[in-house]
């Protein structure tokens, strides 16, 4: 299956999702399942955040998860529902794919599903339009989606036009450098969560990357205060792209959009992050 066809599935999986929610009197746990023949249980699941049993016709969610990720879950399941119903869809992806690879594309395209179903396309324009594709964006759409920021960060970050990189920050242990007598230890920084990018945008983010200490995302979480001013993204490699960075303090993380020149967005720069 060519970029352009996953593309196609992917739209594919967006009307299905879209159709299913207008069926629906809301988008609670109760409204969510209200228009599925299955039965929804809550249970501990290990490292596993849930499953869908088709034969039995059940939802499975990890009961010990954050609510706002059981609720992505479970729109991620009901999504592999409607994606087994639908004969044609089905049929193309094990025409193109086979094995872990088909996996991977149907986890993809499922996320797809929950996104259209808890983050619909009006949604999304509305906070772009209000607030652009800023931090406060993505904050803003996963409070009033109800879901993570991680999980608003994808879905944004597919909707945005512009070349943007959106990242969720926050403080977590890092290994040091290992010492001659007490061997590795560790100690905590600001790193990177998550990251996406904008349909276009050759980079991103990896996840443990530092924020150094005089970054404006750094200044923002120790002042509590939103930050937009021109800066650079820090690549794990050391290299500065310039950016016009929007950081917005969210309790003990900052979401943030690093806006990029648009050559970058092109590929012609190569910060090797």
């Amino acid at each position: 299956m060519t970029a352009s066809a996953l593309g196609a599935a992917k739209a594919r999986m967006r009307e299905l999702a879209t159709a299913y929610a207008r069926t629906l009197p809301g988008l609670d746990t109760h409204s969510l399942m209200s228009g599925l023949d299955a039965t929804l249980t809550f249970m501990p699941m290990g490292d596993r955040d849930g499953a869908y049993d088709p034969e039995h016709r059940v939802v499975l969610i990890n009961s010990r998860v954050r609510p706002e990720r059981q609720r992505f879950t479970l729109a991620h399941e009901i999504s592999h529902a409607l994606l087994l119903a639908d004969d044609d869809l089905l049929s193309d992806l094990h025409d193109a794919y086979e094995g872990e690879r088909l996996e991977q594309v149907i986890e993809t395209l499922c996320n797809v599903g929950a996104a259209a179903l808890l983050m619909p396309e009006p949604l999304m324009d509305e906070v772009l339009s209000r607030f652009g594709p800023t931090g406060r964006a993505l904050a803003e759409l996963a409070r009033r989606a109800d879901v993570s920021a991680s999980s608003a960060l994808y879905a944004l970050a597919e909707r945005t036009a512009q070349p943007v990189l959106y990242a969720v920050c926050a403080v977590s242990r890092v290994d040091a450098e290992p010492d001659a007598e007490e061997g590795r230890s560790s100690s905590k920084a600001l790193t990177v969560r998550s990251s996406a990018a904008a349909p276009g945008v050759k980079y991103s983010l990896r996840p443990g990357t530092l924020i150094p200490e005089d970054h404006p995302v750094a200044v923002a979480l120790s002042t509590h205060l939103p930050i937009a001013q021109e800066s650079y993204v820090p690549f794990r490699s050391g290299r500065r792209m310039p950016a016009y960075v929007d950081a917005f303090p969210d309790r003990q993380r900052v979401l943030v959009s690093f806006a990029l020149p648009a050559r970058a967005a092109k590929g012609e720069d190569d910060p090797a992050g």
